[in-house]
């Protein structure tokens, strides 16, 4: 069997040596990003302390789940200055800011009564994202964790998403063959380094408006706010939510999932990258879910698209979930 195109063990591949970035960076090298003036809410020091946030009252949670050294990501609201909008999810809103002279986005969540559970699953985000550092992944720079601003601070990526990217009408002239399939290497390294992870990170929703591309269109995964770390060997799909044209058939069915349902969602971006498309653009959400989730419909990939990527897109949806590549 002939290595993948994106296999850098394939002497034919498309990369060279030095286009290839090592996965991991060393946490040490980097230093946790803390508050100019170091300061700290003694009410947030330990989980134990988490009864009263803002004067929001919070259920008793177990270590696992809340303990948080809030000192290393702490960003108070006013050191923060807000520009435009950016984007919006399901989540909330992403604004353009500045912070300390940086250039940063700002996810900032909806407007609602923060009750305990909601607390916590924007803890489990933050929690999550304090732990990853990988040059395909978004770098976290901290999170405002009082009330009513609650937010996360990210890195800015000058380029926005790559969903847009790809409609851009000039988008097969800026993007060539070379650099798109580049795009679909750095999607594979920040993934593989989220299911890598101890315990496996299962993403739930990626798509291409999650992905963000900087000025060298390097791509970077973001909007962790649908994952989960994987306790068990199964992930449960009732908890998650995504978007279907982007979502593997068992996650459409509401049957249990793992990482292979991202594999699926990378396949869906592969054949994005290659045909510059849209996927599923003449139905509407309730029809993807009718036609990939129970009548086991796939993308038409273009007869003109190169073989070897084809084949990997196919394998990305193939129809036992056990079955698609790693």
């Amino acid at each position: 069997k002939e290595p993948s195109v994106l296999d850098p063990s394939n002497p034919h591949n498309i990369f060279s040596s030095t286009d290839v970035t090592n996965d991991l960076i060393p946490v040490k090298h980097i230093p946790p990003t803390r508050h100019k003036d170091n300061l700290l809410d003694p009410r947030l020091k330990t989980n134990e302390d988490l009864s009263f946030v803002g004067g929001v009252q919070l259920a008793p949670s177990k270590t696992s789940e809340l303990a948080i050294d809030v000192a290393d990501f702490r960003i108070p609201w006013s050191d923060l200055v807000i520009k435009k909008r950016i984007g919006a999810g399901s989540f909330g809103t992403v604004h353009h800011a500045e912070w300390n002279g940086c250039d940063v986005a700002v996810k900032i969540l909806m407007e609602q009564d923060f009750h305990a559970e909601q607390y916590k699953e924007f803890l489990r985000e933050v929690a999550i994202m304090k732990r990853l550092r990988h040059p395909n992944i978004v770098l976290f720079m901290g999170a405002v964790t009082e009330p009513p601003n609650l937010s996360i601070v990210t890195e800015y990526l000058l380029r926005g998403s790559l969903y847009r990217l790809l409609r851009r009408p000039d988008a097969r002239e800026v993007l060539d063959e070379r650099r798109r399939l580049c795009m679909a290497y750095d999607v594979v390294k920040g993934m593989s380094y989220l299911h890598k992870h101890n315990p496996p990170i299962v993403h739930r929703d990626l798509k291409s408006p999650n992905l963000l591309v900087d000025k060298k269109y390097t791509v970077k995964v973001c909007d962790f706010g649908l994952s989960r770390l994987k306790a068990n060997t199964f992930l449960s799909s009732k908890s998650a939510a995504g978007t279907p044209e982007w979502m593997a058939p068992e996650v459409l069915r509401d049957e249990p999932s793992n990482e292979k349902s991202d594999v699926y969602s990378f396949g869906v971006i592969l054949w994005e990258l290659a045909t510059l498309q849209p996927p599923w653009r003449n139905l509407n959400p309730a029809q993807v879910v009718a036609a990939v989730g129970f009548k086991g419909k796939r993308l038409e990939i273009p007869s003109d698209v190169n073989p070897q990527v084809a084949a990997l897109i196919e394998a990305c949806w193939a129809k036992e979930p056990w079955k698609p590549p790693s």
